[in-house]
């Protein structure tokens, strides 16, 4: 059921207007950042057309079709003959393509169109999730435009992507978007307290640390996060107080090592997101807006410092080595450069 589902409320608004007025379009575009919740909005949305005891637009979730409509068994992420295909759940009107290795094949789109020319078999129309659509290549977004072009009837198409802008205009235009907002702060925290075991602090962390996007702070491991944190709040401390040069290259040598070259990037966030903090409270005082909430007063202090007008320039440079981290620069090198910059200020 929509209600349900966490944040978003204009969304489910339009979504349960259309449903009850029976104007859902062939082809939607549920547009919005990463791990917001698009897909299990597009899922919901199946299942209220599907539903057997339909109520102001909203899915009864309990009727058999609603179960059988939520439930996929997804294939293993190496097999690519698989993904091949639409996956379809436990109802045979209700189907999904994945990506493969970054990509939607022109095959899985394929076999969307032909699945789409079929006739349902239990409910009134077909309906089709394209998740991460951003990722269709162009033989497969070609392959698309022409179904969206003829649509079939009695079926719809629910394209999901946190990458519209990327995406091919003519397909864009095919579509009614519908355009997800990153979910609140609150109520992120309120969802990680009742549904996923946080306490207080943790879901108030993580909540902070998700951007607005509730698969970020399901994803965050609190424990890990705070090693990964106090190691980078140590860099930043040296930074503004000590300048010590030998200290900071023994840590970017901790992070580069084996054990944790899978979370190099992740501890540069960190970095940037302590600085972040930092600055803001030297320029407005204003806590509030602190990411890391819990070290307010440990911060604060380290803002007052007069080396902290150099963070802008800081910050400034890890933007940089992010966009290299593209072109697979030496990660070891990049950070000594970092480190010994921030002592040299």
């Amino acid at each position: 059921m929509f209600k349900n589902l966490v944040g978003n409320e204009h969304v489910k608004q339009t979504l349960r207007h259309l449903i009850a007025k029976g104007r859902v379009p062939n082809s939607m575009l549920l547009a919005g950042d990463e791990g917001i919740g698009k897909r299990q909005f597009a899922i919901e949305l199946c299942r209220s057309l599907i539903c057997q005891d339909l109520t102001d637009g909203e899915a009864c979730g309990d009727c058999p079709a609603c179960r059988r409509a939520g439930t996929f068994a997804f294939p293993k992420p190496d097999d690519k003959d698989a993904h091949k295909r639409v996956i379809f759940s436990d109802h045979p009107d209700v189907g999904m393509v994945i990506a493969y290795n970054r990509n939607i094949s022109v095959d899985a789109i394929r076999h969307l169109e032909s699945e789409a020319n079929f006739r349902p078999y239990e409910a009134q129309s077909r309906f089709f999730i394209i998740d991460n659509a951003d990722k269709m290549n162009d033989p497969s977004a070609n392959a698309l435009l022409k179904t969206l072009e003829e649509p079939p009837a009695g079926s719809h198409i629910f394209l999901v992507t946190s990458r519209a802008d990327s995406m091919l205009p003519t397909i864009r235009s095919r579509c009614q978007m519908l355009r997800f907002a990153p979910v609140g702060t609150d109520e992120i925290e309120k969802y990680l307290i009742a549904d996923r075991a946080f306490t207080h602090d943790e879901a108030k962390l993580a909540a902070r640390l998700s951007r607005g996007s509730i698969g970020r702070a399901v994803a965050i491991n609190i424990e890990k996060f705070r090693q990964r944190r106090d190691r980078m709040l140590a860099v930043v401390t040296n930074a503004l107080e000590t300048s010590d040069r030998a200290a900071l290259l023994r840590i970017s040598e901790e992070i580069n090592d084996a054990k944790n070259k899978d979370t190099f990037e992740e501890s540069i966030d960190v970095l940037a997101s302590l600085l972040h903090d930092v600055w803001t409270l030297r320029v407005s005082g204003d806590d509030l807006r602190v990411v890391n909430s819990d070290l307010s007063d440990r911060l604060g202090g380290l803002a007052r410092r007069p080396e902290a007008d150099n963070i802008p320039s800081w910050l400034a440079d890890i933007d940089t080595m992010r966009e290299n981290f593209a072109v697979n620069i030496n990660r070891k090198i990049a950070a000594d450069a970092l480190f010994v910059s921030m002592a040299s200020n």
